[in-house]
């Protein structure tokens, strides 16, 4: 066990885990701590969705970054990453206009897709009502229930890596970290504990309006047939930007608020992705607050389900496993890259895309 490192990371889940990383990449030695005995958090109870083109301007080049990355990783440490991209269902005019502005000013990233193509990558045939498509060709996929844990476990092979777990960070010193553990000696302190930011600085959470928002997402039953992409929807169309700041995005916005309140109420983004023993993670809706309930409406669940199984065309959807999801959120910024301290460095994803910026985030952001 180190006692003495150049950098030592707050946090395994993908960004503290992508800081790593990056540390090793530039010759340093770097040791991982987290209070958990594995990673239990926002890492893990995601859809496994790197949506790199769904984001615009500062999110798209960080995704971008990070895609190539995500590549990297996946042939030094077999990460299981997969370039099935994504697929955006169109039902209605108001969303295949939204596809058609995006393909046009992303030639090459986006391709619009007919209904019978749309139909033939959804497990039931599509619903009746599908017009068209659009294929987001630069989306990776991975398993969020082993990826990480695989991530922690090549970090920690590394020879100047070290990943220790059931370890809490109890401050640092300007020399020394302090942990449940023992002191480390650090050359630098990189903190990614996401959500939890308000546990370790408080004013700093409080200046920069970080929250937790509270996810409801469940895993379905195999369907019995292969869905390669992850598959997006209306709702999605409305919550990633490089979709929602198109001009179309108003008219569908409108025609939603009219038609399916019901999702509009509960922040809804309905899509799926498929998991490698063929269950599909399912999700999701949003609620934000500075503490949120545990507590899941079976109605949310019901109201997720039932859409997700209409767009595939299916008359059932077996939901086989419930869990609340959480992540840091803020309404003024999509990442905080801050230094509260001297040789102390704060760096976390606020608006639910760490599996697609992470390691973006390291590679232009990693401390000096």
């Amino acid at each position: 066990m180190n006692t003495a490192v150049d950098v030592l990371v707050v946090g395994a889940g993908i960004v503290g885990l992508a800081h790593a990383v990056e540390a090793l990449d530039r010759g340093l030695t770097v040791t991982v701590i987290d209070r958990d005995h594995r990673a239990i958090g926002a890492s893990i109870r995601n859809f496994g969705h790197a949506c790199v083109t769904g984001q615009s301007g500062d999110l798209a080049e960080l995704a971008h970054l990070a895609r190539d990355r995500w590549l990297d990783l996946d042939a030094r440490a077999g990460l299981g990453a997969r370039t099935t991209g994504g697929l955006a269902v169109a039902r209605h005019a108001t969303e295949l206009a939204v596809l058609e502005e995006l393909a046009d000013r992303r030639a090459g990233e986006v391709e619009l897709r007919t209904a019978a193509q749309v139909r033939d990558a959804l497990p039931g045939g599509g619903a009746d009502d599908v017009i068209g498509g659009a294929a987001l060709l630069a989306d990776l996929r991975v398993d969020p229930r082993v990826t990480v844990a695989r991530l922690a476990d090549w970090v920690g092979a590394q020879d100047r890596g070290e990943v220790r777990f059931g370890t809490t960070y109890l401050g640092f010193d300007g020399v020394r970290a302090h942990t449940s553990r023992g002191a480390i000696a650090a050359e630098r302190v990189i903190v990614c504990v996401g959500h939890d930011l308000d546990h370790l600085f408080p004013d700093l959470a409080e200046e920069n309006r970080v929250e937790r928002c509270a996810l409801q997402m469940a895993r379905a039953a195999d369907p019995g047939a292969v869905v390669a992409p992850a598959v997006l929807t209306a709702t999605s169309l409305l919550r990633y930007p490089a979709f929602a700041e198109t001009a179309a995005a108003a008219a569908l916005r409108t025609r939603m608020a009219s038609e399916r309140p019901d999702l509009l109420a509960i922040d809804a983004n309905v899509m799926f992705t498929q998991r490698p023993d063929g269950t599909l993670i399912i999700g999701d809706s949003h609620h934000t607050d500075r503490t949120v309930e545990p507590f899941l409406e079976e109605a949310v669940t019901e109201t997720l389900r039932a859409e997700a199984a209409r767009i595939m065309g299916l008359d059932q959807l077996r939901i086989i496993e419930r869990w609340q999801g959480v992540y840091a959120s803020s309404a003024s910024r999509p990442y905080l890259v801050a230094e509260p301290e001297e040789r102390l460095s704060v760096r976390i994803v606020t608006s639910g895309v760490g599996m697609t910026i992470a390691h973006g985030l390291a590679r232009r952001h990693f401390p000096t």
